[in-house]
């Protein structure tokens, strides 16, 4: 894997989940937003350039301005080739069922993971 990027307002856990992905080696190149609007402008400016497009989105739920449903419903008028090259895994606080089930709906979500971002959970990825 060589982009991830991660969408999330918490500071500690964009630390902790970089922290963990660069231990990992799991990508060459990691981004931080804290802000889905702003992570949205960013990949406005890859939308041409799809082998530029991050691999793999942790996104959080809960986030002021737009939430994580806001972005997915917004990643979802992006052209289908980066749909299906760019993969998007929830990571948030919530474990409420309905976050869930809602999450998992669009078939560019493969999962839905608990704070904090573990090792182990990058190894099952």
């Amino acid at each position: 894997m060589k982009h991830v990027l991660l969408i999330d307002d918490n500071n500690v856990d964009n630390y902790i989940a970089k922290r963990n992905i660069t231990k990992s080696k799991t990508a060459k190149k990691i981004g931080v937003h804290t802000s889905a609007v702003e992570a949205l402008k960013y990949l406005e400016t890859l939308k041409n350039n799809p082998e530029e497009f991050p691999d793999l989105i942790f996104l959080d739920i809960q986030m002021p301005e737009m939430n994580g449903f806001g972005f997915l419903e917004a990643f979802k008028k992006y052209p289908e080739a980066i749909r299906t090259h760019c993969k998007i895994i929830m990571l948030s606080s919530s474990n409420d069922p309905q976050d869930i089930k809602r999450s998992l709906q669009y078939p560019f979500v493969k999962k839905f993971l608990t704070k904090p971002l573990f090792i182990n959970m990058l190894e099952d990825l």
